[in-house]
């Protein structure tokens, strides 16, 4: 069985665990298929899309990142501390954008040139980035922000809103929120970079077998420093959305994040021996997740109980993987 039919059938079995859990999920509570939840569950995936979008590059190439939780806190800390000094909302967010980016790229380095395995280059960043966040901060949180900061995170593009009788305001229409848009123009920029250029079929062909490709002329070092790069980049959009969401910047965010991104390319056909994976697949990884968590919510699962739950889900999504490959 070749990739490409390989991929589309775990693709279909994602989206046939996605329509499964929309139908389950519909029936065990009526507010499940409303228009608002529908708009909190699309927020809510915003964050793990953002992050599974730079791990499906990173995996296709045979890597891994497990700093993207740290890397987003750091950001969105140094967003928060930029702007708290003077400095516009949108330029700090630039500022916490190319923090992530940089540090995306000293994992690429520490992979291509000091030979570091992934796993461990990226845990060493997972614990640097985390440190620092804390002590720049003084582990405590950034506010005083003001309301244009948690404009990025809390606006919404659409939004209908009328004022009733007793003068208060009635949503008519809550919008798309602003992170939903950047989530989609991030996977199909990135959708659209893996599957019609030069940089994205070097990607596949790296993660497909890095000697070959290095014999084909590709550089492969440069191809994998980009896909750090790229998760990093993502990383930093993550850390600038959500503190922007709290208007608040938590140097403790963002913990676990990454098992969250590695879950969601995994779910969508994403192979952790590289080669094979599509950000199409990937989203369809984070809305599983996304869905999940939040008809569990709704049905008054307890969080513990979720974690379980979710583990389990990445433990069969993994082992069906390995199955799929020895086939």
């Amino acid at each position: 069985m070749n990739d490409k039919k390989k991929d589309l059938i775990q693709k279909f079995a994602a989206l046939a665990s996605l329509m499964l859990l929309v139908a389950v999920f519909a029936m065990t509570s009526d507010a499940f298929l409303s228009v608002n939840n529908g708009m909190t569950i699309a927020l809510q995936v915003t964050s793990i899309a953002y992050l599974g979008i730079g791990a499906t590059c990173v995996i296709i190439t045979g890597g891994i990142d497990l700093s993207v939780g740290s890397v987003l806190a750091l950001a969105g800390v140094v967003a928060a501390l930029a702007v708290k000094a003077g400095v516009p909302v949108p330029l700090g967010m630039g500022l916490g954008i190319l923090v992530g980016a940089f540090c995306g790229l000293l994992n690429g380095l520490c992979v291509t040139r000091l030979k570091l395995p992934p796993f461990i280059a990226t845990l060493g960043m997972m614990l640097v980035a985390r440190g620092v966040a804390l002590q720049i901060t003084g582990a405590r949180a950034v506010s005083g922000l003001g309301e244009s900061f948690g404009e990025l995170g809390n606006g919404a593009l659409f939004r209908v809103v009328t004022i009733g009788d007793d003068g208060f305001p009635n949503v008519v229409f809550p919008g798309i929120p602003y992170p939903v848009i950047l989530m989609v123009v991030a996977a199909i920029a990135v959708a659209v970079m893996l599957s019609r250029t030069t940089l994205g079929r070097h990607i596949y062909a790296v993660g497909s077998n890095a000697e070959a490709a290095r014999l084909s002329g590709v550089n492969v070092a440069r191809v994998t420093l980009v896909t750090y790069i790229l998760s990093g980049s993502l990383a930093g959009l993550t850390g600038c959305v959500l503190m922007s969401r709290l208007v608040t910047a938590q140097p403790n965010e963002g913990v676990m994040y990454e098992l969250d991104a590695i879950a969601s390319a995994v779910i969508g056909g994403t192979s952790l021996i590289g080669g094979v994976g599509t950000i199409s697949g990937t989203a369809i990884g984070a809305f599983v997740i996304g869905i999940l968590r939040n008809g569990l919510n709704m049905n008054g699962v307890s969080a513990f109980t979720q974690q379980i739950i979710i583990g389990l889900v990445i433990l069969l999504t993994v082992w069906i993987d390995q199955i799929r490959n020895r086939r």
